[in-house]
């Protein structure tokens, strides 16, 4: 008779503990903020500058991968820059991007490993001020989030899975949205 009651106690502590455990807790592993120009030059150089300083850090140029003659790219030109923002920048480069969209993003926006992104037509609706010799820019900004433990799978030496009960899934990241943001998710049209 003894077991029995000592059982019950156990299993609410396991249900409790999923929920109070700080491992379980997800977080924003980095936010990647993407301007593709889709040409070199003086344009570029531009959407840069305006990467500089949405980021504050200096963006990265990136190169096309081939050669494609109808859009007039050749391989290895560079058509594209980007910035890739950790901790507490990125949670507040996401809060004014969200804002923007009010808080409101699709259900394809999230994707099965618990990831989500979205697009932004003005880069002048984030609080930045408008510069007509720079001109307006969209950009894409994706989100990548995580749980502690996660180093495990990247590390040098001794890397290992991730387990599936510790991943972050697609639901996962829909309720963190929603709990976090306050957001609303909507129904594909």
């Amino acid at each position: 008779m003894a077991t029995t009651t000592q059982q019950k106690p156990a299993e609410k502590k396991e249900k409790r503990a999923k929920k109070d455990n700080p491992m379980r807790k997800i977080t924003i592993e980095k936010l990647c903020i993407n301007i593709c120009v889709g040409e070199s030059g003086e344009r570029l150089h531009r959407a840069a500058k305006v990467l500089d300083a949405l980021c504050r850090q200096t963006p990265v140029y990136s190169k096309a991968r081939f050669t494609v003659r109808s859009f007039g790219i050749r391989r290895n030109e560079q058509i594209a820059v980007h910035c890739t923002l950790r901790g507490p920048r990125a949670r507040d480069v996401l809060d004014k991007a969200l804002k923007v969209k009010e808080y409101e993003l699709i259900e394809d926006n999230f994707s099965e490993a618990g990831n989500f992104g979205f697009g932004i037509k003005e880069h002048i609706d984030l609080g930045l001020k408008y510069d007509p010799t720079i001109g307006i820019y969209g950009m894409d900004i994706y989100c990548v989030l995580g749980r502690k433990g996660y180093r495990v799978a990247r590390r040098k030496k001794k890397t290992a899975k991730v387990g599936h009960s510790h991943r972050v899934t697609r639901e996962d990241a829909m309720n963190w949205f929603k709990t976090e943001f306050e957001g609303i998710i909507l129904k594909k049209k």
